[in-house]
């Protein structure tokens, strides 16, 4: 009879050597069976990919406790391009008709591909892991999810601030950190076009130009334009809101 999970969180501990050993086995394997991923820093990934890591993961590290403990729960997996900051997220609800548990791994697109995009102006570090491509970008993500959902098969609850997560993705995967520090769109922004938050552009829109202030940076930054026209804001004016590449932006400060 195989292991349930419940036994494999507690009876696993995998060292450093055989953990890296098998990691690098998941991402010889993502590039070699992928019909999209076919290179380190690939340019092209589909939701099938993220299922097909994720069964390597378990196989190899959890003996398919994982599938096997989901029954009849689904689990999806999504790519997101409106995720900007977070690299991932694991969700849990119950279908309003069936009453059946289901599952969702998210994983931001943006996040994998700000990173590795020409030279790295800085360590590319996810976990407490330095990361040397997006392959291994997208493994610590997936990693850190993994970890969501083990928690919530097994304790129906989940929490990466807490001390079992963290005991659990060291003792897996040798994470030290439970956070990301992958580029985000607001880094490169900052980094590349010197735009950020509060600064203070000029742009042109439509044949016209126009001046305002940042207000946010997602894949493109929102630009506060003052307009009798506008929303009244905390401050007491009113703004239209602008949405601007950042490339295309023109610092004044």
């Amino acid at each position: 009879m195989s292991p349930t999970l419940i036994e494999i969180i507690q009876s696993k501990n995998y060292d450093i050597i055989h953990s890296k050993a098998e990691v690098q086995e998941i991402h010889r394997h993502l590039i070699d069976s992928s019909n999209y991923v076919n290179a380190p820093n690939f340019t092209k990934i589909h939701p099938s990919d993220l299922e097909l890591i994720f069964d390597e993961y378990d196989r190899r590290f959890f003996d398919g406790a994982i599938r096997a403990s989901l029954g009849d729960s689904s689990l999806n997996f999504r790519l997101s391009k409106r995720m900007t900051s977070s690299g991932g997220s694991t969700r849990q609800w119950r279908d309003r008709y069936t009453r059946n548990q289901k599952f969702e791994i998210t994983i931001s697109a943006p996040i994998l591909f700000e990173s590795f995009d020409g030279p790295n102006h800085r360590d590319i570090i996810a976990n407490g892991i330095v990361c040397h491509d997006r392959v291994e970008a997208l493994q610590r993500i997936m990693e850190h999810e993994i970890i969501h959902l083990v928690e919530f098969l097994a304790f129906n609850e989940s929490s990466c601030s807490r001390k079992r997560f963290h005991s659990l993705a060291k003792q897996f995967f040798g994470h030290t950190f439970h956070k990301h520090q992958l580029i985000t769109p607001a880094e490169t922004a900052k980094v590349k076009h010197g735009i950020m938050a509060g600064k203070k552009v000029r742009f042109e829109f439509e044949g016209e130009i126009f001046h305002g202030i940042v207000n946010r940076i997602t894949k493109r930054a929102t630009v506060l334009v003052e307009s009798p026209e506008g929303q009244k804001y905390s401050d007491g004016r009113k703004y239209v809101k602008y949405y601007i590449p950042p490339a295309i932006l023109e610092p004044l400060e």
